[in-house]
């Protein structure tokens, strides 16, 4: 019952393929919804499934993952407690669709990209892999878990005016001193996604 409820507390697409390939967890920006990266998901891999969930917080009407106090500065306590209610969804959608949790990816962006990297952070063995499009730190763990059996994708830009350069570099840097294999592109863009940072993020799937 615990796995029913969770799968339907998240508005969410199923969008699976044949056979038991991999799953691509998409998770939207702000005010984006579960349609939103469908798109995108088929773009990075045709062949795999897709699960896409709508964030559950309102900002302005705006759907979210999980409450921030401004811009860029996160409600953290709700940041967990919706981190942990994610991945609740990800074992009930695992189970119920049939899909092998162990072969997840997320993609996430913006705050989708935040809430996957929080999802890294505080429970490691969930993803074996994401694509983390134009992240922050969602947070700093009290103690770092250990990433060395997962693969990150970082995608920026130059020209990101909510995502400082620096900012980029610090998440790198925290998701390298737990042991993950990160790489980071860099396009000349802004926040919005390039098609350069697409091409690469499917390459680097492959």
């Amino acid at each position: 019952m615990m796995q029913h409820s969770s799968l339907h507390k998240f508005v969410h697409r199923w969008v699976p393929v044949t056979g038991a390939g991999d799953t691509l967890l998409l998770l939207h920006g702000t005010g984006g919804d579960e349609n939103d990266l469908l798109p995108l998901g088929r773009m990075l891999d045709p062949e795999a499934n897709l699960l896409s969930p709508r964030g559950q917080v309102l900002e302005n009407g705006m759907p979210r993952f999980f409450r921030r106090l401004a811009e860029g500065v996160f409600d953290v306590p709700d940041l967990i407690q919706r981190t942990k209610e994610l991945k609740e969804f990800i074992a009930a959608a695992a189970a119920e669709y049939g899909c092998d949790a162990e072969k997840m990816t997320a993609v996430g962006f913006s705050n989708g990209a935040n809430i996957a990297g929080s999802l890294l952070l505080l429970h490691p063995d969930m993803l074996k892999s994401a694509v983390l499009l134009h992240p922050m730190v969602p947070l700093v763990p009290d103690g770092l878990p250990d990433l060395s059996k997962t693969r990150i994708f970082i995608g920026a830009g130059r020209q990101d005016t909510l995502v400082s350069n620096d900012e980029t570099e610090r998440l790198t840097a925290l998701l390298r001193q737990a042991e993950a294999d990160v790489t980071l592109f860099w396009s000349d863009g802004g926040h919005g996604l390039s098609p350069a940072e697409v091409r690469a993020a499917a390459h680097w799937l492959r």
